[in-house]
């Protein structure tokens, strides 16, 4: 009994075993070390915690230490992300939310093509976008405020400068115009490129292309001119059908940095580009201003232009002329248009070649218009007779509030007679007649006449020769001019309220 009781029995699967002293040391080790991961989790989760609003972490722990525990992205997300990438085959955007439809756009590439996103995206932010990448400087104020619209005009404007007749095809530029036809208001063309190939001609100077020809030299034929394709330009006529809201146009028929190349023809503006203009102005019936400087406009070209495109135009409000070389003859024609021919409220011909009997056609042609409010021909030669003309025409015409004489060879007659209209008129608010020799018995005649004025709010008179008291005398009544003027406009806001209503119905 006592050997069976002595025989040691071994621990069955309940039985806890005492810990032993070989085994201490080994768990002191245990509970030193820590666990990389385990480290890294816990830091995000009370980074988490401190953050409220950050999603929360995976609760998954993975045995790479390289893993991130970061959460797998919306379902949202997931399907914007693919939208983006399948926009240009499969454009979705009407079916969205308004929030998704701007998390699609932050998203997506200014490469997308013109024919997608151009009828359907109208978000402002994506085309500013577009602009400022291939634009770094933009200046959206002359467009509305309006960034698709400033994108439209610009890329059809560039299109146009490096356009080379008879080379370039009309295909890109049409497509840019179907696309933005509605958006484009004005063009301002810089530069128009004449036909390459004929001026690689002219350089060599190919004579076989100059041979005489009984289609092109027939001394018989009125339009033989129109026949030659020398430095003919970019045809206006199919393009202005596209534009139905265009209402500024801008052209320069000239090349910029032409460099070594340079050649006149260049500059030639020639009868058949005046045809398509006249053709192309008179088939745009929204159009209100029309700039044609710095051209080499002549007499011939100006009338032609008037007699096809301008005369009895419904809308044009505006036309520029200036750095030309219009002359009296050409004078003649624009003053038809004043005489009850078109509604024009500006006129500028500064810078042309203007004399005494131009003048003076502009100045009957003041008396009958209706509409002109602006008159520029500074840079001229009207000399004394226009200049009396004109002055004599202020007397019967009550719509004109700005005139520019200056650095017209005017003299002392051309003062007294603007120093006795200035005393009758009381339409006239700016007059310019600088860099003109109108003596010191002129700027007397001015200084006693505007005493009595209380309209005329600016008046030019350096370069004159009319003496520093009466200059300075005239620009004091100017001053107290103006005063009065401003206190007028503030006194008339009051009692009309910003809207321009009256309230007499409320007394």
């Amino acid at each position: 009994m006592s050997e069976v009781a002595s025989t040691p029995v071994p621990p069955t699967e309940n039985t806890v075993a005492e810990p032993s002293t070989v085994g201490e040391p080994q768990q002191e080790k245990t509970e030193n070390t820590t666990n990389p991961v385990d480290e890294a989790a816990q830091n995000e989760v009370q980074y988490s915690m401190v953050n409220p609003e950050l999603k929360p972490v995976r609760r998954i722990i993975a045995d790479d230490l390289e893993w991130s525990l970061r959460i797998v992205p919306a379902l949202t997300d997931l399907a914007l992300n693919s939208l983006v990438k399948s926009f240009d085959t499969e454009p979705k955007y009407n079916e969205l939310l308004d929030k998704h439809r701007d998390q699609l756009l932050k998203s997506l590439s200014t490469n997308v093509p013109l024919k997608v996103t151009a009828p359907i995206v109208h978000d402002e932010n994506y085309w500013e976008k577009c602009c400022k990448e291939k634009w770094p400087i933009c200046d959206i104020k002359e467009y509305d405020n309006s960034w698709k619209r400033f994108y439209f005009e610009k890329n059809i404007q560039e299109i146009i400068e490096n356009f080379i007749p008879a080379k370039t095809d009309m295909k890109q530029l049409f497509e840019y115009v179907d696309l933005g036809a509605q958006y484009v208001k004005r063009l301002d063309i810089k530069q128009l490129l004449p036909p390459v190939e004929i001026q690689d001609r002219i350089l060599q100077n190919d004579e076989e292309y100059f041979d005489d020809d009984e289609d092109n030299e027939s001394p018989t034929d009125p339009d033989a001119e129109l026949k030659k394709p020398l430095s003919d330009h970019f045809d206006f006529t199919q393009l202005i059908k596209r534009l139905p809201n265009l209402e500024e146009l801008h052209v320069v028929y000239g090349v910029k940095s032409c460099g070594m190349n340079f050649e006149w023809s260049m500059f030639e503006f020639t009868k058949k580009d005046c045809q398509i203009l006249a053709k192309s102005v008179q088939q745009c019936k929204s159009l209100r201003v029309l700039h044609l400087h710095r051209s080499k406009v002549d007499d011939l070209k100006i009338r032609m232009l008037v007699r096809d495109g301008l005369l009895d135009h419904p809308t044009l409000e505006e036309l520029n002329f200036e750095h030309n070389s219009i002359g009296d003859r050409g004078c003649r024609a624009i003053a038809k248009l004043l005489n009850g021919h078109s509604k024009l409220i500006r006129l500028n011909l500064c810078n042309n070649l203007i004399g005494p009997q131009g003048a003076q056609a502009i100045a009957y042609g003041i008396t009958k218009s209706p509409t002109l409010d602006y008159l520029n021909l500074r840079l001229n030669r009207i000399g004394d007779a226009g200049g009396q003309a004109i002055c004599l025409a202020l007397l019967m015409n009550q719509t004109l509030h700005e005139l520019n004489l200056s650095s017209n060879n005017l003299s002392e007659p051309t003062g007294n007679k603007l120093a006795e209209i200035l005393h009758q008129n009381k339409t006239l608010i700016k007059v310019d007649i600088s860099a003109n020799r109108l003596g010191g018995d002129s700027g007397r005649q001015l200084q006693e006449n505007l005493q009595d004025n209380t309209t005329l709010l600016y008046f030019d008179l350096r370069m004159t020769e009319c003496g520093q008291e009466s200059e300075y005398i005239i620009n004091q009544k100017l001053k107290a001019n103006r005063e009065q003027d401003r206190l007028n406009r503030i006194s008339d806001r009051k009692n009309h309220g910003p809207m321009g209503r009256t309230y007499s119905h409320l007394f």
